[in-house]
């Protein structure tokens, strides 16, 4: 695997897992995977959610391609994690949503324990670039950690969860509005699918699939573009072709959930976050605007980039 922190040629990267958090109040410590470029400075961060049920084993894809060219990746497992196996009728269950953002804060609060942990690490951390990114459930876990808060049954915004140490962000196939817009299912089963981007300030990247149709809600694909549309602005979309819910697979290498299996997707997908990633967190002014430019140009393009 490969990487360099200057967002040109890759170099070598490793990982280092579980590292154990304490995590008081929750039922089970907080166990992260850290992966780092293994050279480089002033190394930028991201912390990365995972969707429904995977773990902080998901979505090498990503990761990979991130911590090759510069970046710091810390990846949680929530306890929704098949790999924690939580009865149905745990007592947590109806506020994972919350220890979801939880887990993502505590990371950023224990960032000294997590350099400290991994050897080679110390001193290499950029606390002043921070990224949150998620897909799926995860997105919905990240674009909190941005401003957005989830409605409660009268349809008033609950808590605000936003950490101003997050400087850019990520949706990956994120939830989009609830009310009437959910099926009964998830209504009755997912209150929480309910957000609300109105205070969604940070700026960030939205990435959907023109075919995503969630048995979730009762829209179709475009449910996913709505913390694109209903956010302030300083907000970009990246709307992908014929791209389903793991939009041509980034969650893993041959993961069965994948059902539009796509490297050309997915490929495009790592150059086009590393580019807005790099722009986001000011590391430089041109990548983003080039990568817009040569996905426009294309001449069969996998999809098409959006601003506001």
């Amino acid at each position: 695997m490969e990487t360099s922190n200057k967002g040109s040629a890759p170099v070598s990267i490793f990982s280092v897992k579980p590292i154990v958090l304490s995590a008081p109040g929750r039922g089970e410590d907080l166990q992260v995977r850290v992966s780092a470029p293994a050279a480089g400075s002033d190394l930028p961060i991201i912390i990365f959610s995972h969707g429904f049920g995977l773990s902080l084993d998901s979505y090498g894809p990503l990761v990979d391609f991130w911590v090759a060219h510069g970046f710091v990746v810390v990846q949680p497992t929530h306890l929704d994690s098949k790999t924690l196996n939580l009865a149905p009728d745990d007592p947590r269950t109806p506020q994972i949503w919350q220890f979801r953002v939880e887990d993502m804060k505590r990371i950023l609060d224990r960032l000294d324990l997590l350099e400290a942990s991994v050897p080679g690490l110390g001193g290499r951390l950029d606390r002043g670039r921070i990224a949150a990114a998620g897909h799926s459930y995860g997105g919905q876990t990240a674009g909190m950690l941005l401003g957005a808060r989830v409605l409660d049954a009268h349809g008033e915004p609950g808590e605000d969860m936003s950490d101003s140490r997050i400087k850019a962000g990520i949706l990956f196939s994120a939830t989009g509005k609830g009310g009437a817009d959910l099926t009964p299912f998830a209504a009755e089963n997912f209150p929480f699918m309910s957000p609300s981007f109105t205070d969604m300030s940070t700026p960030a990247l939205v990435v959907a699939g023109d075919r995503d149709q969630s048995l979730l809600s009762t829209r179709g694909p475009d449910w996913f573009t709505d913390p694109y549309f209903l956010s302030p602005g300083g907000k970009s979309l990246l709307t992908l072709f014929g791209a389903e819910h793991t939009l041509g697979g980034i969650s893993g290498y041959g993961v069965v959930e994948t059902t539009d299996e796509s490297p050309e997707r997915v490929a495009l997908i790592q150059r086009l976050t590393l580019a807005y990633l790099r722009s986001a967190l000011e590391l430089d002014d041109s990548s983003w605007p080039s990568a817009i430019k040569a996905l426009e140009e294309s001449a069969a393009p996998l999809g098409r980039i959006e601003s506001k």
